[in-house]
């Protein structure tokens, strides 16, 4: 069920279930861009090969019967539930809206919005001015947990 519509920031002041307030916040005695309260994560989601099948753009016929992962429903909507942001952040193209969004209502996945055309290939680095945390699928669909990881950071200035 999609609340909201594809952009990310309509997902966040939109028709939602769940209402998220965003807390304003201030750098240096300026304003700055809002920020969710600690407890909501913006959940990115990928579909392909993450939730169900992974299937190519270029196999679009696929997408509407696409199997789904175990665990990926059930773990996607009780995030939801707790009143986290879903949002689906896929490499489809716009051309795979509506085949894709038929697919998540069918399947009952609860989400804000879905965003198109990510970079395919893979090796994300995201560079944001916001806590970034990511989780690479891995065969199981379930609870996050806390583990200690190395991770790629700029150098500080000395």
């Amino acid at each position: 069920m999609r609340l909201g519509n594809s952009a990310l920031q309509t997902a966040l002041t939109g028709p939602m279930k769940n209402k998220i307030d965003l807390n304003e916040a201030e750098a240096d005695g300026q304003k700055i861009s809002p920020v969710l309260p600690k407890n909501v994560k913006n959940f990115l989601i990928d579909i392909d090969g993450t939730i169900c099948d992974d299937i190519p753009n270029e196999e679009p016929e696929r997408m509407s019967t696409a199997k789904i992962y175990d665990g990926a429903l059930e773990t996607i909507n009780k995030w939801f539930e707790q009143g986290h942001i879903i949002t689906f952040f896929t490499s489809r193209v716009e051309d795979h809206r509506e085949v894709t969004e038929e697919w998540l209502d069918k399947h009952g996945f609860k989400y804000h919005g879905m965003l198109m055309g990510k970079p395919r290939g893979g090796n994300y680095h995201w560079i944001d001015n916001h806590i970034v945390r990511a989780t690479r699928y891995e065969g199981v669909f379930s609870d996050l947990v806390e583990e200690k990881a190395n991770i790629q950071v700029f150098k500080k200035e000395e």
